[in-house]
């Protein structure tokens, strides 16, 4: 098939991934070229110039200064957010050589344009509702389909869209087991909502080491709340390419998993599992629906003594069984499989 994907304008789509949508967006046109499709993808300048597509740059516009007096006025990264998606959107519309657009941004504007597109258009919903998304299918229900990434997100979204869901896969060829035994891990991006100071906390209850690795995405928060709790027991590795990555989640002996919101779905959680690895999370967002008894333990959304008990017990999982729980479950090739018999439901559709 011939299909466009659409990513976030926000990051490029490049290692080190500057969190899990980029990753997500990667491995998806990494894979759907692997299987002899024909990809164009749309993303951020700077993305992976290895990636087997033609990654399209929306030329740079700036607001005038007249413009920009208003007291109205939104700000130039919010202008050139919509400049870019509006460009390629009209771009789109006057194509007929794509025969699926899948649309991984969070931008409201290919949801609110799909209508002018030849191709149908596959929408995966990585959050929880935005208002802008909202306000797009408030006016087009005919906007495509919607494919959550897990099904608590899939409900989170009922009141505004039905969804079916896809859960997000990991290529468990990349992330491969490795021997454990190390200090606990907590990956992410250092962002409050992902509360990585929570895990320091519960690792030192625990009495097990803590490495911590990831962008910064929140450098207040950080300098707060994280640094000054690093000490011999906890450090930051930095942010990770994906081998160094996999080394050391396929070293640690527990991955630790800290959201203070839903969490759509847990990419780091997957990570983990496909390298052996148990996880020790709250009880939060789509994470129930990923970490089974056999993987891991959970412990209440907050509670740090109760995440302190469960890292202690989730060391104790077997790791070929926790692989394999990755490979049934949380595969690329599985995630693919399914977007690939949707698009061709969409494309069998049209032609009939």
């Amino acid at each position: 098939m011939r299909i466009a994907v659409i990513a976030s304008s926000r990051f490029p789509v490049a290692e080190p991934f500057a969190g899990g949508l980029e990753a997500w967006t990667h491995m998806l046109v990494t894979e759907l070229h692997a299987r002899g499709h024909e990809l164009t993808l749309f993303a951020a300048p700077g993305s992976d110039p290895d990636l087997p597509v033609r990654t399209l740059d929306v030329p740079a516009w700036e607001p005038s200064e007249v413009a920009l007096a208003d007291v109205n006025s939104p700000s130039r990264t919010w202008m050139h957010e919509h400049h870019a998606y509006l460009s390629l959107m009209l771009e789109l519309s006057q194509r007929s050589d794509i025969d699926v657009v899948h649309n991984s941004s969070l931008h409201h504007l290919p949801v609110a344009m799909a209508h002018l597109l030849d191709a149908p258009m596959v929408t995966t919903l990585h959050t929880p509702p935005l208002p802008w998304l909202e306000s797009a299918l408030a006016l087009r229900r005919d906007a495509g389909v919607f494919v959550a990434v897990s099904r608590r997100t899939a409900e989170e979204w009922q009141h505004v869209v039905p969804a079916r869901y896809v859960h997000n896969g990991v290529d468990v060829r990349r992330f491969t087991p490795g021997f454990g035994g190390g200090p606990a891990v907590w990956t992410g991006r250092l962002t409050a909502e992902k509360a990585p100071h929570e895990a320091i906390r519960a690792a030192r209850l625990a009495g097990v080491e803590l490495v911590l690795a990831g962008p910064v995405a929140d450098e207040a928060y950080v300098e707060r709340e994280v640094r000054p709790l690093l000490g011999p027991d906890v450090r930051y590795a930095g942010h990770l390419r994906r081998a160094e990555l996999v080394s050391l989640l396929g070293s640690a002996s527990v991955a630790v998993t800290t959201p203070a919101w839903e969490e759509p779905y847990g990419l780091v959680a997957a990570e983990a599992m496909a390298c052996g690895t148990p996880v020790a999370a709250y009880a939060r967002g789509a994470l129930p629906e990923l970490v089974p008894p056999t993987a891991g333990r959970l412990a209440a959304p907050g509670d740090v003594e109760g995440l302190a008990a469960a890292i202690v017990e989730a060391r104790g999982c077997d790791r070929r069984a926790v692989r394999e729980h990755a490979l049934q479950h949380c595969s690329l090739s599985r995630m693919v499989d399914e977007y690939e018999a949707l698009y061709t439901s969409l494309t069998d559709r049209r032609v009939a």
